[in-house]
């Protein structure tokens, strides 16, 4: 049986994963252009779709029936093709959503909620915002009544949900609104599953307010569909198990510290422990510049090498699965945070001033390293998820950081 994802630019998609989790069926990637998509479909060289951007509300028009939740929503996410060749259109958007809503714990009921975005997975989302009683459901689009220029008429929205595609891997770090403008604003939700935290939700994490990113919608709707591909029922509990593996999967393990604290060490360890790829910055950021990086500094100044610095954890934070050891300094720029938590969980190796290596690190020879680790200590504190004393064997360190993980992520 032949399954799969459609869409026009589909990256790195999780759902070929994912449907490996739920079912033992080929799930192939269908990148298809929309000039291209009603001979796709004519052909119907598959068994079951998912579909996505940009073409729920299209596919929906073609499939000849719907189940009632795709006739109520008008948008299709996922099709599946009858003994006689016709297509049958559902929706499992609604479901995966609406699982969202409840593993958030943003509530719903009675509040006005901002939907940005009109397209299909709009669509899906109002359908279960008015499901679960929201008190008034407004969308806002590019150019409709309600739109980003006169955001001002609804800064009194209690709960925001975001079904644009800006924020998503690989133009991360910026958002549709500004959460500021909503005063009264208690629960953001973003569609978007990579990056796990975009610029919207960490916003939001900033300001104090609830929310959550899309994999956990991913993941529900993913289980529904399956159970429509196969016939076969999935429960509940399965999405859970698979959220679970998706995010500990997905999520980089970033090691900040001083210079010497031994996180390259640690995390060529970890990496190995954990079967993933290993990322030294200072190693890779050496190779980018053609010199070491006490040339670099020598030549261009440390303001210069910070920038270098800055851009290559832009790339490296939109990556998911790595193990990645910063440069020491990385702390000292705040801009830098996002970039690292927008995909991973930081952990600080803390280790003894008094066990600092000094040989071969250019801003530590520099003045008093006693300074240094004062200044930075609170940097380092501000941007760690967790906190691991580097005090002993970097094989007993590396299970430490595996297992406080493991902890934390529970």
């Amino acid at each position: 049986m032949r399954f799969g994802l459609l869409g026009e630019k589909l990256g790195h998609s999780y759902s070929p994963e994912l449907h490996a989790f739920f079912g033992d069926y080929d799930y192939e990637l269908f990148e298809v252009a929309p000039g291209d998509l009603g001979d796709f479909l004519r052909e119907r060289d598959f068994q079951g779709l998912n579909v996505t951007i940009p073409y729920k509300t299209t596919v929906h028009d073609i499939c000849e029936h719907l189940t009632e939740a795709a006739e109520a929503i008008g948008s299709v996410n996922t099709v599946v093709k009858q003994p006689d060749g016709t297509l049958l259109g559902d929706n499992t958007d609604a479901a995966g959503f609406e699982g969202m809503v409840w593993k958030s714990r943003v509530r719903v009921l009675g509040r006005k909620c901002l939907v940005l975005g009109s397209g299909g997975a709009s669509l899906a989302v109002r359908y279960v915002l008015n499901k679960l009683g929201a008190g008034q459901v407004v969308v806002i689009s590019r150019s409709g009544e309600d739109n980003y220029d006169n955001l001002d008429k609804h800064k009194d929205a209690s709960v925001i949900v975001n079904t644009t595609p800006v924020g998503m891997y690989p133009k991360t770090g910026t958002a549709p609104v500004d959460l500021r403008d909503f005063p009264q604003c208690e629960g953001v939700l973003d569609i978007i599953y990579n990056p796990a935290r975009t610029a919207l939700i960490q916003q939001a994490e900033a300001l104090g307010i609830p929310c959550l990113g899309g994999l956990y919608m991913l993941v529900e709707q993913a289980r529904c569909a399956s159970q429509v591909f196969t016939g076969k029922p999935l429960p509940a509990i399965r999405s859970k198990e698979a959220y679970s593996v998706m995010s500990r999967r997905k999520d980089n393990r970033i090691l900040i510290g001083m210079p010497g604290s031994g996180k390259s060490t640690v995390g060529r360890i970890l990496a190995e422990r954990l079967g993933r790829p290993f990322v030294d910055c200072d190693t890779e950021l050496e190779k980018h510049l053609g010199m070491t990086a006490g040339d670099y500094i020598l030549k261009a100044g440390e303001e210069d090498f910070r920038a270098q610095e800055t851009a290559m954890l832009a790339q490296l934070g939109k990556e998911s699965g790595l193990v990645i050891a910063t440069g020491g300094g990385c702390v000292t720029r705040p801009e830098n945070y996002p970039l690292l938590h927008q995909n991973g969980t930081i952990i600080f190796l803390e280790r003894e001033l008094s066990k600092l290596p000094k040989k071969g690190r250019p801003l530590s020879l520099r003045g008093n390293l006693q300074d240094m680790y004062t200044i930075r200590l609170p940097m380092y504190r501000r941007f760690a998820d967790l906190i691991v004393p580097n005090d002993g064997d970097p094989e007993a360190v590396a299970k430490n950081v595996e297992e406080a993980y493991e902890h934390f992520s529970d």
